[in-house]
Parts: structure tokens; C-alpha cells; sequence
């Protein structure tokens, strides 16, 4: 039996939970959950904003762990390894987007908490394909987050081929942008960091932020006119959207990867005459993953992290609702 704490309804206080997983798939890895870290999508998905959550419901895509069990088809991985896992936990390995090395665009990806049970447990399962190593050189206390937060902002600068002559703005600077900060810094691209809070401007730049602008303030964006390659947007709300595409330089990009609540209202000669450009990315491929843990290692990047014990998860929860958190929450066995 698997030990988890499950929410029965949206919304619900999670509660201990038990369940028999069955017998392991043969290209399953079961994982010893150490810790997990806690993710806005976890509190989405708690609520069922997205229409795409089964009760009872067992949150947890940022997983740190070691191995338990190897299915006969996994040849990889060893028992007793030290792995993370995030927010998928299979595809089909056989689709065009898989083959070509997409797998996080498989129209058959399964994700860790959709229509299975997630990390708030003792243990967890996954296609082993989706179970990375982690490096001796990260700390496995706080790496939960890179497995979601990281490589969410990490797989934008591969996708697109950033440079480290580029400006690059990170527009909200919270779970993901404090590690965009980090990843770009290191990259060696010039940073702006746009805040709604200037109380962090000089931890902000302790993190990598060359300049901070405050997202609340239009003039200071409006002065920012023509000086991006690439605006990455962690932010989960609806914002100006106009003044960040006139911030952009020619053939510049907007790039989202919050969920924002609604629709995006751009008006479209700016994009034509800038030749602009508005995308959006879901994580990352295991290959992609596995580059950001290395070069997360090499440049002694982790995330900032609170954390509490599996038994508080519901208190951390209410942390997270209150948006306190500085940066991430982990939980702990």
C-alpha cells in the first residue's frame, strides 16, 4: 500500500490517504519519496481551475527521492539511486514529438497528478523515462522545484536559442522567475527583473537581476521601449500586455509561462512591425531536464526554499494561498 494525503473534493483539506498501486508496469520506476515540493499548479489543481482533476486527488509533481523498484524494462536507473520527477510521469515514446525528442509534447503525455496520484506520498510511480538522476552537487533538500519551476523557465532559453548577448526581462519574480534570474544570469545575458514588489529590488539583483523595473508603474515599462529579446513572462495574472510587446526590440518575443486567467488582448501592428513574436511552453523534454539539473549543478543554482514537514501539508498550502512564500515550499518525510 502507497501512504499519500489526498483532498476528496475541490477545495478539500488533504487528508491521509491509502492505496494499492498494483503490481509495476515493466517501464515503471517506483520512487521513495523524500520530499516534494509544492507548486502553484498543485493549488490549481487542488481547486480544479483547470477542469482536469480526479477525487481523491494526491498533489506532488516535484518529487525527490531514491529508487524502490525497477520495472524489467527499465535499464538506466539502479535501485538506491538518488532521482527527481516532475510534472510528467510518461508518454508514449513512439509519437513524431517523441521520437524527435519532444516528449513534453506528446499529445499522450501523462502528468503526475492528472488522472493518477502525485508526490504528497511515501511513495511514488512513474514511466522511468520521466525519472532523472540527480547530480551529487545539488542539494536533494531543495531540488524538488527545478524538476517543475526550473526547467519551465530553463526550456524557453534552449527553445529559442538565447544568447548571452541578449537582454532578457523576467516579468514576475516569484517560484519561476527567481530561478529564470539565476539561469539567465548565468547564461551571461543582461537581466531586468519587473516586480511588483520594490521592498525585494536588492535581493532581485542578488539573484541576477541586472536592473529591476516595478510592474505597477506604466511609466517606468514605458520607458523600457525597444530594449528586450525576450520577455519571460512567470506571472500569473492579467497584465498590460501592449506595453510589454512595445518593450520588446524588433523581432523580439513574449514568452508565457504562467497561467494567466484570461484571454490575451494584443493589438496586432506592433507585432507585424517589429516582426514580434507571443509563445508559450510547457516544461520540458527528459533530455532538456537532465541539461538544466547539469548546468543548475555547474553554476550552483537551487531554488529558495520554506519547508515543512509532510504532516503541515495543509498549513503549507494556506502559505502558498496567501503568497507568502519566499521562494518555494518543499515537503519533507
Amino acid at each position: 500500500m502507497i501512504h499519500a494525503y489526498a483532498a476528496h473534493k475541490p477545495g478539500g483539506a488533504l487528508k491521509p490517504f491509502e492505496y494499492d498501486p498494483g503490481s509495476l508496469g515493466d517501464d515503471q520506476v517506483e520512487i521513495n519519496v523524500e520530499s516534494c515540493g509544492i507548486c502553484h499548479s498543485d493549488l490549481s489543481m487542488l481547486h480544479n481551475e483547470w477542469g482536469l482533476t480526479q477525487y481523491p486527488f494526491v498533489p506532488g509533481h516535484e518529487v525527490i527521492g531514491t529508487i524502490a523498484a525497477l520495472g524489467t524494462a527499465v535499464t538506466d536507473l539502479q535501485l538506491g539511486q538518488r532521482v527527481g520527477l516532475g510534472w510528467f510521469a510518461g508518454s508514449c515514446l513512439t509519437c513524431q514529438w517523441c521520437m524527435s525528442g519532444n516528449h513534453n509534447l506528446c499529445l499522450s503525455a501523462a502528468g503526475t497528478i492528472v488522472g493518477r496520484y502525485g508526490g504528497f506520498a511515501d511513495k511514488v510511480r512513474a514511466q522511468g523515462s520521466w525519472v532523472l538522476p540527480l547530480p551529487e552537487q545539488l542539494d536533494p533538500a531543495s531540488a524538488g522545484p527545478l524538476f517543475c519551476g526550473g526547467i519551465t523557465v530553463f526550456n524557453p532559453i534552449v527553445q529559442f536559442d538565447v544568447k548571452p548577448t541578449d537582454h532578457v526581462g523576467v516579468i514576475g519574480i516569484g517560484g519561476l522567475g527567481h530561478l529564470a534570474l539565476q539561469f539567465l544570469r548565468a547564461w551571461g545575458c543582461e537581466v531586468t527583473a519587473f516586480s511588483s514588489n520594490p521592498a525585494k529590488a536588492e535581493e532581485v539583483k542578488q539573484l541576477g537581476a541586472t536592473q529591476v523595473i516595478n510592474s505597477r508603474d506604466p511609466e517606468a515599462i514605458a520607458a523600457a521601449a525597444n530594449s528586450f529579446d525576450l520577455l519571460l513572462c512567470t506571472a500569473n495574472a492579467d497584465l498590460d500586455w501592449e506595453s510589454y510587446i512595445n518593450a520588446l526590440r524588433p523581432k523580439g518575443r513574449l514568452h508565457l509561462v504562467g497561467v494567466v486567467p484570461n484571454p490575451l488582448t494584443i493589438p496586432l501592428f506592433p507585432l507585424i512591425l517589429g516582426q514580434k513574436t507571443i509563445s508559450a511552453s510547457p516544461l520540458g523534454s527528459p533530455s532538456t531536464v537532465a541539461d538544466m539539473l547539469d548546468f543548475a549543478a555547474r553554476h550552483h543554482i537551487a531554488p529558495i526554499t520554506e519547508t515543512f514537514a509532510f504532516s503541515q501539508v495543509n498549513e503549507a498550502l494556506e502559505t502558498l494561498r496567501s503568497g507568502s512564500p519566499r521562494y518555494r515550499l518543499v515537503l519533507q518525510h
